[in-house]
C-alpha cells in the first residue's frame, strides 16, 4: 500500500505542478480503530510554484482526488494550512 500512495502521490505533483512538503496518514486507520474495510486517508501540505502565488487570479488552494474504496487523498496548500 505504502507503494501505492508515495505513486499517487508522485503523480499529483507531476500534474499539478506542486511539491508535496509534508504527507501523513489520517483517519482511523491512524487513531488504530480500523475495521477490515477501512480505507487509507492520506493528508498532505503542498506548494506550488511562485507564478502561481503572483498570478491575478487565484489558484484552488486544495487538491483532492475522488474517493475510492481503497484511497481518501487531499491536501491543503501551505497558506491555506497556515
Amino acid at each position: 500500500m505504502e507503494k501505492l500512495i508515495l505513486s499517487k502521490l508522485q503523480k499529483i505533483e507531476k500534474t499539478e505542478n506542486v511539491r508535496i512538503l509534508l504527507a501523513v496518514e489520517s483517519g482511523s486507520r491512524a487513531w488504530g480503530f480500523a475495521s477490515p474495510d477501512s480505507d487509507y486517508d492520506v493528508r498532505f501540505i503542498y506548494v506550488r510554484n511562485e507564478q502561481d502565488y503572483l498570478r491575478l487570479e487565484k489558484v484552488r488552494d486544495v487538491i483532492e482526488l475522488p474517493v475510492d474504496n481503497v484511497l481518501d487523498i487531499n491536501g491543503w496548500d501551505l497558506q491555506k494550512t497556515l
